[in-house]
């Protein structure tokens, strides 16, 4: 008896905010009896954390081996934002009658914040928790996660636009007779990509050699470094598949070129700025697959992801004399009417930060880029399994799903024939 239900509404119909903006939204409780509290509490909080175990085979003072488990953890924390929404910490005791209560809230996020992630071994997460202060009881507490992004504008990187030519060549020895070589050659246009972009490549095999080639495999792959700091320091790397692309085979004396389509998921932008304790970056892997015992032919191509895309990269908007429209000839693809922004909460809410249309777009805005279209904010595929943490007890309520996964800038771009490769 008592809390009936209880929702947490955000502003922006993503739960997504860029770093600096004002979260604002409004919390909902329905009692079905009367319920008598302290005050009403809500806290914002920051913090990326990074953690796993390992096993040791030891010997005691007695020579007897034993198996030793330590558990490795880093941490930061970004910020704390704590206020009442009702009473206070030594008010009066509050009787809430049966029925719907709702409180607006605000919070100002620091402009220095790191993107939200989430991974096997260490999230960056941001949270929003109400409390029911309640005297002589257990406290009940409501939590939520929204994401942040730090924006990432990729025409800031001089480095990621000019074009990449991935060179590999291999001599293969047949019976101790030196065959020909086996060429790759790999062009991207630019380096620097965003969420829903297609990366187009342009793939040459010249097989000189007489070794036949089952395959030519392009692979875009995430790569992760977690830090620890206690008990002692440690790195833990891991290489994540993103998408994959294959070609072939190639005979050997055989000579041929592709070209290929890579399309970017929501993912998290490179680097995770700001936080110190969790890396991320991107690639693509090259692998020409030779047959029988010969060793592959590999290399690979560095690629920066952000969340506002090179204006450079994309074709200008044909000459009119219309008056201009606000998107622009990029072959951009009809949006989902379920990804499009919403009013905000209500009209009894706060007012907006202007977040729940074109979330963010001030930042690296169209009126700086007039030729990109605003994103849309899509889940990444890792999903954290839950938000709980080691501060929220078993009378915490999880809003909005057990699960979570952050949400990332996304494009909607359709691929055009990559461009002729350069020459160098």
């Amino acid at each position: 008896m008592g809390l009936k239900e209880c929702t947490i509404e955000l502003d922006n119909p993503y739960n997504t905010y860029y770093a600096g903006q004002t979260v604002n939204g409004r919390v909902t409780f329905t009692f079905d009896s009367a319920k008598k509290i302290r005050g009403i509490v809500i806290k914002f909080a920051g913090e990326a954390e990074t953690k796993w175990s390992i096993t040791e085979t030891k010997t005691d003072t007695n020579g007897k081996q034993y198996e030793s488990t330590t558990n490795l953890t880093g941490q930061e924390e970004y910020f704390q934002i704590q206020y009442y929404l009702l009473g206070g910490k030594n008010a009066a005791e509050i009787e809430l009658p049966a029925g719907q209560h709702t409180y607006p809230f605000t919070c100002a996020l620091p402009p220095t914040l790191p993107s939200s992630f989430e991974g096997e071994w260490g999230f960056v997460r941001y949270t929003v928790k109400v409390t029911l202060d309640r005297p002589w009881k257990f406290d009940q507490d409501i939590k939520m996660a929204f994401t942040v992004i730090s924006p990432v504008d990729l025409n800031l990187n001089p480095r990621v636009k000019d074009p990449f030519k991935l060179e590999l060549e291999k001599k293969f020895c047949c019976f101790c007779c030196a065959s020909g070589p086996l060429s790759v050659i790999v062009h991207v246009p630019v380096t620097g990509f965003v969420s829903g972009q297609s990366v187009p490549l342009t793939i040459e095999c010249d097989n000189a050699s007489n070794v036949r080639v089952n395959n030519i495999t392009i692979n875009l792959r995430k790569l992760l470094a977690f830090h620890v700091h206690t008990p002692r320091r440690e790195t833990k790397r891991k290489k994540e598949l993103i998408t994959s692309v294959s070609m072939g085979p190639i005979e050997a004396g055989n000579s041929q070129t592709w070209q290929q389509f890579i399309t970017i998921p929501p993912l998290p932008p490179s680097n995770l700025v700001n936080c110190g304790i969790i890396d991320v970056d991107y690639d693509i892997k090259v692998t020409a697959e030779a047959s029988g015992m010969h060793a592959d032919l590999d290399g690979n191509i560095p690629i920066v992801l952000g969340t506002v895309p090179l204006e450079s990269f994309q074709p200008p908007p044909p000459y009119t004399d219309n008056p201009a429209v606000q998107v622009s000839d990029i072959n951009v693809t009809e949006t989902d009417p379920s990804m499009l922004p919403t009013q905000p909460v209500s009209p009894a809410s706060p007012p907006s930060n202007g977040a729940g249309g074109a979330l963010g777009w001030n930042i690296g805005d169209n009126k700086t880029y007039p030729n990109i279209p605003p994103p849309t904010f899509a889940e990444t595929a890792y999903k954290a399994p839950t938000i709980s943490g080691k501060n929220d007890s078993e009378f915490t309520r999880i809003v909005g799903g057990a699960e979570y996964a952050p949400r990332y800038p996304t494009y909607a771009f359709t691929p055009t024939a990559p461009p002729p490769p350069p020459s160098y």
